[in-house]
């Protein structure tokens, strides 16, 4: 076993907001950001809880920030040293994603010597509601020491305050701040126990939103002095069943629980790369972070599109987490997946009654979807530079493929795992409701023998209300084809809800429609020089270089999309579109068509969303180019490690973690590099490994059983373990 290891090693303030999301632990529940313990939300800090919501006022919708129980620092002879205020001596701060723990270790001059403190503390991954912080202080001269240590109810909001309520405890050794909501009065209490062990004097100080604890003592030099902390969070909107109560456990208990869980996780989740230790490491990296966001033992969760990194993008799910993070957890622990699933199939009647707000019929999922399948997105998401006004977007009302995403998500999870029960609890009847959808979308003209789908954004954003985007059509068929398939299933294994169906819709009816569309609807071939174009009279934009475009901004936060964009107007898009459906229907064009598209799309990509590269390597590994596809695939392995990423769209901020990217990376290594295929006799392995790349070792579920994959440059072995 060995250590994987983020570190920063001296303090740059301008890299807070980055370190907060670089640094993140997490367990599904909530997710901490990797702020100090000093920091406020002056510096974003945040305790992010998954699947709770608030809206203020006429504010955007957005997830809640719990209050923080790890806020703390140090008074010197009443003298306060923090960070960012009091310049350091010395700083490092460290991310030990191996065993899921966060520690720093701050020094500063005083006017009679130095002061050192450190901390250790982690996001409980055996106990999902607990986090542990261990804090010690240490001088090299004798002096009055003060730790000031407590929960913080005073927290970041981006659209907030969302606690119009505060509640503060302290009985029985535990001390609490409870935040009640303004639109549904969901209560979010963390509370916490402390140990102090060293001798000292400590007094309470009690606010309108925060409990603190001020520990006094006289420090020799050279001694050191903790402080430990088991904190917890419950809310009342939980649907699970934990015990809360901290003094069942000591930190160092806690602490064990939690390195032994994530031992079990990385067990089934490591990948060895021999001969590039840089690649190894962003992937197991990006793999850390799939692991944080997991709701794992909770009932019909998602993962938002920036994981638990706090309230960007209104802590919505997107088609992320089907389309990019799904495959991760299909193939290492299903149940997980399959939770994924289960929210979407909960949250179907969100999905019915926005398709019927457009007039529309079946399950029309949302852009932005938050508890209930409720749509976060406006139709106003985007803050001109210029003016400060609003800009009309048409994310919510025709970004039609998300539907299709999560019928391609089941179908992956249906393939990888042989479950085909979880049609009988509901995702048989939300694929038919997909399709319907579909349905509705479908336009005929009169002299025309095909449909078509008009006034589309696909996923492309930057060219809004295009008729038939190769990618959205696509995928509708996919969705037709699909619901013919499971009906097919279900009249043979699920009779009852065949026969559900039949009373609903009529059986016949039914496979009559799905097969009409799908036979009917328009797909675009490739022209004459093998290119599919993107969407009606794309080839008619003005063709020029990323860089050319680049060039036009006034101000680098426009964005560029949209009426106004300056990539309306061009060939420059977004992100992989025709080519995201060419590496998911890779097997119905031949290399050469693949190659040709690869080439003309690319350089003719921004790559202005996380979700991109891993899509065009993944392609390129598709035409056997793997130097090709490997830049893009450490582009999105390392997206939350380098510096560089967009930040903002508009004036609204963006940043914060790329789960999907993360996800497409693990893809890539997987599907592309290791050319892992399923197959209905198993998995088979077709690799094509980077240069520099001798080795991978891997594990695979794959239908309830785990497989050991050992690839060399001779060839490659699949070993049932």
């Amino acid at each position: 076993m060995y250590d994987f290891i983020a570190a920063e090693n001296k303090f740059e303030k301008e890299n807070i907001a980055w370190n907060g999301n670089r640094f993140l632990t997490g367990n599904g529940y909530f997710g901490i950001r990797g702020t100090l313990e000093e920091y406020t939300k002056e510096q974003m800090c945040a305790v992010n809880m998954a699947g709770i919501y608030d809206r203020v006022g006429d504010a955007w919708r957005e997830s809640v920030n719990a209050p923080n129980p790890l806020y703390t620092y140090i008074k010197i002879n009443g003298v306060k040293y923090a960070l960012p205020e009091a310049e350091p001596l010395s700083h490092s701060q460290t991310l030990d994603f191996r065993r899921g723990l966060h520690l720093r270790t701050t020094s500063w001059q005083t006017p009679g010597g130095s002061v050192t403190v450190s901390c250790e503390r982690f996001a409980s991954m055996s106990r999902r509601r607990f986090i542990g912080m261990r804090y010690s202080v240490k001088t090299d001269f004798d002096c009055a020491a003060e730790i000031v240590t407590g929960i913080d109810g005073d927290v970041w909001d981006i659209n907030g305050p969302h606690f119009v309520k505060m509640r503060i405890g302290d009985e029985n050794g535990i001390k609490s701040v409870t935040g009640i909501t303004g639109e549904k009065a969901v209560s979010v209490t963390a509370a916490e126990r402390l140990y102090v062990l060293f001798d000292a004097e400590t007094e309470t100080e009690k606010t309108d939103k925060a409990v603190l604890s001020h520990i006094r003592f006289k420090a020799a030099a050279g001694t050191e002095y903790a402080i430990e902390k088991t904190s917890y969070i419950v809310t009342s909107a939980d649907d699970f069943t934990e015990e809360c109560t901290t003094s069942e456990v000591t930190y160092r208990e806690l602490k064990d629980e939690h390195i032994s869980a994530w031992d079990k996780i990385w067990s089934l989740s490591e990948i060895e790369i021999d001969g590039d230790d840089e690649a190894m490491y962003a992937l197991n990296y990006s793999i850390y972070h799939l692991n944080c966001i997991a709701p794992r033992g909770m009932r019909s969760r998602s993962i938002p599109a920036r994981g638990l990194s706090g309230q960007v993008y209104k802590g919505a799910v997107f088609w992320d987490t089907e389309m990019f993070m799904i495959d991760y957890y299909i193939h290492t622990e299903p149940e997980i997946a399959k939770t994924l699933l289960q929210y979407r199939i909960d949250t179907i009647g969100g999905a019915l009654k926005k398709a019927e707000e457009y007039g529309l019929q079946g399950a029309y999922y949302a852009w932005e979807s938050q508890e209930g399948g409720y749509e976060g997105c406006s139709d106003y998401n985007v803050t001109d530079v210029f003016t400060n006004r609003p800009m009309r977007t048409h994310f919510r009302d025709k970004q039609y493929h998300v539907s299709a995403a999560i019928v391609y998500g089941l179908m992956k999870y249906i393939r990888g795992t042989g479950d085909y029960d979880i049609l009988n609890g509901g995702a048989l009847g939300m694929v038919v409701e997909c399709a319907r959808f579909y349905r509705s979308l479908l336009l005929k003209y009169a002299d025309k023998p095909y449909y078509e789908i008009h006034d589309v954004v696909g996923p492309d954003e930057y060219h809004e209300r295009v008729n038939n985007n190769i990618y959205t059509n696509r995928m509708a068929k996919l969705v037709f084809d699909t619901a013919l398939e499971l009906i097919d299933i279900a009249g043979r294994r699920y009779p009852d809800r065949a026969a559900e169906l039949d009373k609903k819709y009529g059986i016949e009816a039914l496979r009559a429609m799905l097969s009409d569309s799908s036979e009917k609807l328009f797909i675009r071939e490739p022209d004459e020089n093998g290119i599919i174009e993107q969407f009606d009279g794309y080839f008619k934009l003005e063709d020029v270089s990323v860089d050319e475009v680049r060039s036009r901004l006034i101000d680098p936060r426009e964005y560029w999309g949209g009426a106004y964009g300056v990539a309306a107007g061009t060939q420059v898009i977004k992100q992989a579109d025709t080519a995201a459906m060419l590496s998911m229907f890779a097997d119905e064009y031949g290399a050469d068509i693949l190659k040709r598209n690869f080439d003309y799309y690319e350089p003719r990509t921004e790559h202005g969303s996380s979700l991109s590269a891993c899509m065009y390597s993944l392609l390129a590994c598709r035409i056997g180019e793997a130097e090709k596809a490997y830049p893009l695939f450490m582009k999105s392995a390392k997206a939350d490690l380098v510096k560089g990423g967009k930040e903002w769209a508009g004036l609204i901020y963006i940043g914060g973690t790329h789960p999907a990217s993360e996800g497409g990376a693990w893809i890539v290594a997987v599907n592309g590099f290791a050319g892992i295929t399923e197959t209905e006799n198993g998995i088979e392995c077709r690799p094509l490994l980077p240069e520099k790349w001798n080795a991978m070792r891997f594990k695979l579920v794959y239908k309830g059983r785990l497989y050991g994959v050992s690839i060399t440059k001779a060839g490659a072995e699949i070993k049932e373990i």
